[in-house]
């Protein structure tokens, strides 16, 4: 007789069992680290790490510079969950893989989120290295992560005016430059065509890559209060003449990710 799979409750449940066995405290902020992005987990005060291998049902990231490891530690007295890596929708085709990391960060009682990226910039004012905050998004998967919310809570916003507020309070005080900008969510793998940045363009997005909007619509769905920043590391489809690699992204992120790490540690700071 065939084993039943459990319910996706119950998966969620012996995940968040199998974290709590390694951490004893509640972890106050989330951290979604984007491509090239995962170093900041360095600098965590007493970190502990664990591969996402060894967590039950946590979906496995394939893509290079996401390197599926959670890591829990602390940055003062604030508590940090970091996802060190995320997984795409294009990796599995199941958008349910992608929302895993949210619906385990509610369940451990993380109240705020800080998600991160790497994008193409649509924006002509914008060039590869920048940091931009993202003040609101285009869902262009055209797939709906509340499908399977009991209650959904309603807001104006999705990416929270207090936390806009504080991260560019702390880029002035560290004279680290931040643009402010509307990211557009793709399913990928492909990068965008030439007519699709036009499009997109046209709607008002300023940078576009394939992740980011359907956690951050679960998140502020489910409660959290969400900050997004996205770092800059090509010009898209049509803009640049050049031909579009991963290898570029991660080069970007390797040579901005000081400056990435100082405003991500004041941010938190501020919020603690």
């Amino acid at each position: 007789m065939k084993k039943k799979s459990p319910k996706y409750s119950t998966k969620i449940e012996e995940s968040v069992r199998a974290i709590r066995k390694q951490i004893s405290d509640r972890p106050d902020i989330g951290i979604i680290l984007g491509s090239g992005l995962g170093d900041f987990a360095k600098t965590l005060l007493l970190p502990k790490a664990m591969s996402t291998s060894d967590i039950p049902h946590y979906p496995r990231s394939t893509v290079v510079g996401h390197q599926g490891k959670l890591v829990f530690g602390k940055l003062g007295s604030t508590n940090l969950f970091v996802f060190q890596g995320r997984v795409h929708f294009y990796e599995s085709g199941n958008l349910e893989t992608i929302l895993y990391p949210i619906r385990i960060a509610y369940a451990l009682g993380i109240k705020t989120l800080i998600v991160t990226n790497a994008a193409g910039t649509l924006n002509a004012d914008f060039i590869p290295g920048d940091l931009m905050m993202i003040t609101d998004q285009v869902n262009f998967t055209f797939e709906n992560p509340l499908r399977n919310v009991t209650r959904i809570f309603l807001k104006k916003e999705l990416y929270d005016k207090q936390l806009q507020n504080i991260i560019v309070d702390v880029s002035n005080k560290k004279s680290i430059p931040i643009q402010r900008g509307i990211y557009c969510g793709l399913k990928g793998p492909s990068y965008e065509t030439a007519a699709e940045v036009r499009m997109a363009k046209h709607i008002g997005a300023d940078a576009v890559g394939m992740s980011t909007v359907n956690e951050v619509s679960l998140a502020v769905a489910l409660g959290l209060r969400v900050a997004g920043i996205s770092c800059i590391t090509n010009l898209s489809t049509g803009i640049s003449k050049q031909k579009l690699s991963h290898e570029e992204v991660t080069e970007v992120d390797n040579r901005v990710k000081q400056s990435f790490t100082e405003l991500l540690k004041g941010i938190i700071k501020r919020i603690d």
